[in-house]
């Protein structure tokens, strides 16, 4: 399974630049804060705060990757309960990965990245996940995505903005970015968004996402930021 580098062109343009800060950011973060209460945690958010666990994080993202976290999170809790560490994971056989974390997307393939992904950590990192971009990307089945949700949820860092296709699609549709390449929002966010928000972004337009704006036809009737977005690339609403 090729790491995923775009997402499905359904925003309507090709990569561009703004110059400018996002307009009203304080206003809209608290209003996400307060919104967002009431919905259940993104898998990532719920382990990283749980366990503590860089390593859970990981392989909890690398199983989330094209899959819905209520796939991911019964997936999760299964092969858990069998391994929670490099040296344990190895203990158990591929195939018994496999059946642990089906019906996530491309299981056989991200149950060899598993595999292949403790192996390294334990022969160089002494079972350790290393806490650096450069070296989580060198992960058998991590990209960027993957590395800066370790970092933020596994290691409490804020020094990235993880980017899924939740903050992507806000995002643009806020004006806030022009791409529709995951590497290039996070790059742009970062150089955008005040660093007091990094760490909470990615859950805050995650859950917004998933609840509210919607990839297909957002619920832009019930939306708490709706005052605040141009809804660019929006072109059907409830």
């Amino acid at each position: 399974m090729p790491k995923p580098t775009k997402i499905k062109d359904f925003l309507g343009f090709e990569n561009q630049r703004l110059s400018k800060p996002p307009k009203n950011i304080d206003k809209i973060i608290f209003l996400l804060k307060k919104e967002i209460k009431q919905f259940k945690e993104p898998i990532a958010t719920e382990i990283g705060e749980k366990t503590k666990d860089p390593f859970l994080v990981l392989i909890s993202c690398i199983m989330s990757l094209r899959t819905k976290d209520t796939t991911t999170g019964p997936a999760a809790k299964r092969l858990f309960k069998l391994a929670k560490t490099p040296k344990g994971m190895l203990k158990l056989s591929k195939k018994q990965i496999e059946k642990a974390i089906f019906p996530v997307g491309f299981y056989p393939t991200k149950a060899k990245y598993i595999v292949k992904t403790c192996e390294v950590l334990v022969g160089k990192y002494n079972g350790k996940v290393p806490d650096a971009m450069e070296e989580l990307i060198k992960l058998p089945g991590v990209g960027k995505k993957c590395g800066a949700i370790t970092l933020v949820y596994g290691f409490n860092k804020s020094n990235y903005i993880p980017v899924d296709v939740h903050v992507l699609v806000i995002s643009n549709r806020l004006g806030w970015v022009k791409s529709k390449y995951p590497d290039k929002v996070m790059e742009k966010l970062m150089e955008i968004i005040p660093k007091k928000y990094w760490h909470d972004l990615n859950d805050l337009l995650v859950r917004h996402g998933q609840n509210v704006c919607v990839t297909n036809s957002p619920f832009c009737s019930r939306c708490a930021i709706k005052s605040y977005c141009p809804k660019i690339g929006v072109t059907r609403s409830r």
